[in-house]
C-alpha cells in the first residue's frame, strides 16, 4: 500500500474542496490555500446529473447535497420553443433511483457550504487570502512559496485553479485558455411551487433555461454568442440579460422582467481549457478546470472536477510510484473529459447556427432525437468511466 503523503491543494473551490476530502478519506495529510480572502462563491446554480452525484456518494456529501437542493422528479427535462410551446422532454438517467436523483438543482454557495464543512470537520488546514509565489521540485518533493513569505515542502501539489490556473504556468506549461464566442447569463429567483421540472427553451441561436434550486429558489441561465469576449460591468448585467433573450415568452417571461439592479445575476465568458497528457509535471498534477473546462452545454463541469478528485485518490492508493500513479491518473480521465468537451462543444455549435426563422425542422429532429442522444451520452460516458477504472486495477 503506498504511504500517506503531504499535499497541498491550491484553490478551494469544487475540484479543490472535492481533492481534499478524497485524499483526507485516504489517509493523507492535506492543506489547502485560497486566494480568496474568505469563503465567498459565486451564488447562482448548477445542476448536477446522477454521474456527478455518484462522485458525491463517495466522497460521503450525498445525503447532505440532496438535502440542500432540489431533486427534479424522475429527471424531467421539459423542450419549450422561445414562444413556451411545448416541444418534447426527457427522462435522465439515474443507476439509484431510491437513492440518487437523476438531476439536482442547488445554489452553488449551497455546494460549497457542504463541501467546506466536511472539509473542516476532517481537520484540513485551509488558508484563505493566499496564493502561490513559486514552486520547486526536486526527486524529493516541492518546495512551495506562499504569498505570506512561508515556504514548505510536500510530496504532491494538487492545482485545483480553475480556467485561469497559475499553477499550470508556473509547473512550464504555456497554455492560453480559448475563448469559445458564447456567454452565459445567470439569474436567480423565487420558485413558483409548480415549476418542478429542469427547463430548456430553445430559442433562435439561443438558450435558455430554467432549474430549481432549492424549495423556494430556481435560477435562470441563458446562453447566446458573444464575440469579441468584450467585458460587461456588473451593474449592467440585469438590463443585459433582459436584453439579450427579449424574444423568449412562457415561462422565461416572468423572470426576465423582474431583473432589476437588486437581481441576483451573473455574466461568464464561456473558455475552454484542452490540455494533452500528462497533466502532471514532476509532483504538481492538474485536476479540474485547470485541466480540462468545457463549455457548460452539457452541465458536466462540476461533475468532471469531482470525479477526478476521486480517480486520483483512487490512482494513489491503488499504484505505487508517484509518477505512475499520476500517469495512471491522466490516462483514465482524459478519454473521459475529452469525451464531454467533443460532445458539449458540438452541442454550442450547433445551437448557434439556428438562425433561420423556420425552427419547424429543428423542433421535429429534437422530437425524433433528443431520448436517444441523453441515453447515448451517458451510456458512452459511463462506458469510458468504467474503462478508466479499469486502467487503474491494470
Amino acid at each position: 500500500m503506498p504511504q500517506a503523503l503531504d499535499i497541498l491543494i491550491i484553490g478551494g473551490g469544487i475540484a479543490g474542496c472535492s481533492a481534499a476530502i478524497a485524499l483526507s478519506d485516504r489517509g493523507h495529510r492535506v492543506r489547502i490555500v485560497e486566494r480568496q480572502p474568505e469563503w465567498r462563491f459565486q451564488s447562482s446554480g448548477i445542476f448536477v446529473y446522477a454521474n456527478g452525484l455518484v462522485s458525491m456518494a463517495a466522497l460521503g456529501l450525498l445525503d447532505e447535497i440532496v438535502a440542500a437542493g432540489f431533486a427534479v422528479a424522475e429527471g424531467r427535462n421539459l423542450y419549450l420553443d422561445h414562444h413556451g410551446d411545448p416541444i418534447t422532454e426527457t427522462r435522465y438517467p439515474s443507476p439509484d433511483a431510491a437513492r440518487m436523483p437523476a438531476i439536482l438543482g442547488i445554489k452553488r454557495a449551497e455546494m460549497h457550504r457542504v463541501m467546506a464543512a466536511r472539509v473542516g470537520a476532517l481537520g484540513v488546514p485551509m488558508q484563505l487570502g493566499t496564493t502561490v509565489d513559486g514552486i520547486e521540485q526536486d526527486g524529493a518533493g516541492a518546495t512551495v512559496t506562499l504569498s505570506d513569505g512561508t515556504a514548505a515542502r510536500y510530496d504532491l501539489v494538487v492545482g485545483a485553479d480553475g480556467v485561469r490556473s497559475a499553477s499550470r504556468s508556473q509547473i512550464g506549461i504555456d497554455l492560453v485558455p480559448r475563448y469559445t464566442g458564447f456567454g452565459v447569463w445567470r439569474s436567480v429567483h423565487r420558485r413558483p411551487p409548480d415549476l418542478t421540472d429542469k427547463i430548456m427553451m430553445m430559442g433562435p441561436a439561443k438558450r435558455f433555461g430554467i432549474m430549481p434550486i432549492s424549495e423556494d429558489r430556481l435560477y435562470t441561465f441563458g446562453t447566446v454568442a458573444e464575440p469579441g469576449n468584450a467585458y460587461y460591468p456588473p451593474e449592467d448585467w440585469p438590463g443585459l440579460m433582459r436584453s439579450r433573450f427579449a424574444e423568449f415568452e412562457g415561462p422565461a417571461r416572468a423572470f426576465l422582467d423582474e431583473l432589476g439592479p437588486d437581481s441576483e445575476t451573473l455574466y461568464t465568458a464561456v473558455e475552454e481549457v484542452v490540455l494533452p497528457l500528462p497533466w502532471h509535471r514532476g509532483r504538481v498534477v492538474l485536476i479540474g478546470d485547470a485541466a480540462h473546462a468545457a463549455t457548460p452545454f452539457m452541465g458536466q463541469g462540476g461533475a468532471m472536477a469531482m470525479q477526478d478528485a476521486v480517480v486520483l485518490a483512487d490512482a494513489l492508493s491503488q499504484i505505487d510510484g508517484l509518477d505512475k500513479a499520476l500517469t495512471a491518473f491522466g490516462a483514465a480521465r482524459l478519454p473521459v473529459c475529452q469525451f464531454v468537451q467533443e460532445v458539449s462543444r458540438k452541442v454550442g455549435e450547433a445551437g448557434a447556427e439556428e438562425v433561420g426563422a423556420d425552427l419547424g425542422p429543428r423542433n421535429a429532429r429534437l422530437r425524433d432525437t433528443a431520448q436517444s442522444a441523453v441515453d447515448g451520452f451517458y451510456d458512452r460516458l459511463d462506458g469510458l468511466i468504467r474503462e478508466g477504472e479499469a486502467r487503474l486495477r491494470a
